[in-house]
């Protein structure tokens, strides 16, 4: 795959035109949803001329398209939003334009960023770089993709709740989820606004490092954001492992769990201590994460409704103006999901359920932080089976949900997390480790990935 210093060498505008012309190539993957030719062209121009300068002068990258830039549409995969210009632009990609790096297009994903295979888009499904017959993951399954097929060195995502790790990990790319608050969410659609997070992709970690170290910081637009603290480092001593009991059981694949061990022994062989920790809340997460985060989608989602936000149907009533946009402007999971919500802060079941998922949530933190008073980072598979069939999950919302038990835990304590490839499974199908930290420990995770790369 290719990396950020492919492209530093070569004048920008061919970049540009290289990476275009691979967009094109791959368009059956369906993993882009619009390229924005004439914008980046400009900006090549610019940075030939020296107008444009910085550590990413001239490389082409593609942003989700859940990520609001200028000139172009943004969709977040959605009728809703098919014709929306944004007026305002992410802070992410500001500062990686300000670094001089050229968005050349905006990645497909399931609608709103809800789903775990990019089958949600309301444009199509996007195919898995190693398998057209298979899922590319989700949401983030379009940036996933781009980066496996060389299109460009590297992609943003959107974690919420695997959202990155997973297709990272099902296409053979590096992924990372950062702390919560590492990176500014201003100019990104909303999902859950408690366990959002901006992460990228890419073809190592190295180049994750970098983009990483231009994203991350405080943001005066977004109060969530943390002071800066991400600074590359590297390991100068032994580090205390811990390998997740519950991740590595026989309900998990079995070429997943070899891949993993595998990771894991390696792992010993640069000196590192490694043990078997337990996570015993880990079971209660996937039922903690769908009553949270659906209860977070219902609100932020209240505003599309044709009138204040979003294509407006034709109607002859408010009542069907609210009615129609909905049904027209969502995709099945987005009203699965907006639905649970509002049953779940509704007046006669906020204590029973939202409440006490609250409360499960904070066990869950505290148990994650009683294992890092004694190990540094904790490991384990980041999905337990690899890329699915396109399809195969599709008529049953819960076993598509259980795709993320893996991921979620960490989503939901606000911890960093890196998923790395580990080797593939008989059949060829990419296979990710997962690398848990406390928080603002991204940098330490991201220097034991690139330990292990080696």
């Amino acid at each position: 795959m290719v990396k950020i210093s492919d492209f530093l060498n070569l004048s920008a505008r061919e970049n540009v035109e290289r990476a275009l012309a691979k967009a094109r190539e791959h368009e059956a993957f369906h993993a882009l949803l619009s390229l924005s030719e004439d914008r980046a062209l400009e900006r090549a121009a610019k940075v030939d001329a020296g107008e444009i300068t910085g550590r990413l002068a001239g490389v082409p990258f593609i942003a989700k398209d859940n990520f609001l830039t200028l000139g172009d549409t943004t969709t977040a995969a959605s009728k809703f939003l098919e014709n929306f210009k944004a007026p305002l632009q992410a802070t992410a990609i500001e500062k990686l334009e300000a670094e001089g790096a050229i968005c050349i297009g905006k990645a497909n994903l399931d609608a709103y960023a809800h789903g775990g295979s990019t089958e949600n888009s309301a444009f199509g499904p996007t195919k898995n770089a190693h398998d057209q017959a298979r899922v590319a993951g989700g949401s983030s399954g379009g940036s996933a993709v781009v980066v496996a097929l060389d299109i460009v060195p590297f992609a943003l995502g959107s974690d919420t709740g695997g959202s990155i790790r997973q297709p990272a990990s099902f296409n053979g790319v590096v992924g990372v989820k950062p702390t919560y608050g590492t990176v500014s969410r201003y100019g990104v659609v909303a999902m859950a606004s408690s366990t959002d997070t901006i992460g990228v992709l890419s073809a190592d970690v190295e180049d994750a490092e970098l983009v990483m170290d231009i994203l991350s910081g405080q943001d005066r637009k977004d109060m969530t954001t943390l002071p800066d603290f991400f600074v590359p480092t590297l390991i100068e001593s032994p580090k205390r492992i811990g390998v997740i009991k519950e991740f590595m059981t026989e309900d998990v694949d079995a070429d997943v769990r070899a891949r993993v061990t595998e990771y894991i022994e390696a792992m010993k062989t640069k000196g590192h201590t490694v043990e078997e920790v337990s996570l015993p809340m880990v079971k209660y997460a996937l039922g903690i994460y769908y009553i949270v985060v659906p209860a977070e989608i219902s609100s932020n989602l209240g505003r599309y409704d044709g009138i204040r936000y979003g294509a407006r149907a034709e109607a002859s009533s408010l009542g069907e103006v609210y009615g129609l946009s909905r049904d027209q402007g969502f995709m099945p999971e987005n009203k699965r999901r907006i639905m649970i919500g509002s049953y779940v802060l509704s007046s006669g079941f906020f204590d029973a359920y939202y409440l006490q998922a609250q409360k499960a949530r904070t066990l869950l933190i505290n148990e994650f932080n009683k294992i890092f008073e004694s190990f540094d980072v904790i490991v384990g598979p980041v999905a337990p089976t690899p890329a699915f069939k396109l399809g195969e999950n599709t008529e049953d919302p819960v076993k598509m949900y259980l795709a993320d038990i893996m991921t979620v835990p960490a989503s939901l304590a606000g911890l960093p997390a890196v998923s790395v490839p580990a080797g593939v499974t008989n059949e060829g199908l990419p296979v990710g480790v997962q690398l848990i930290g406390p928080r603002k420990s991204d940098a330490l995770l991201l220097a034991l990935a690139k330990e292990g790369e080696k």
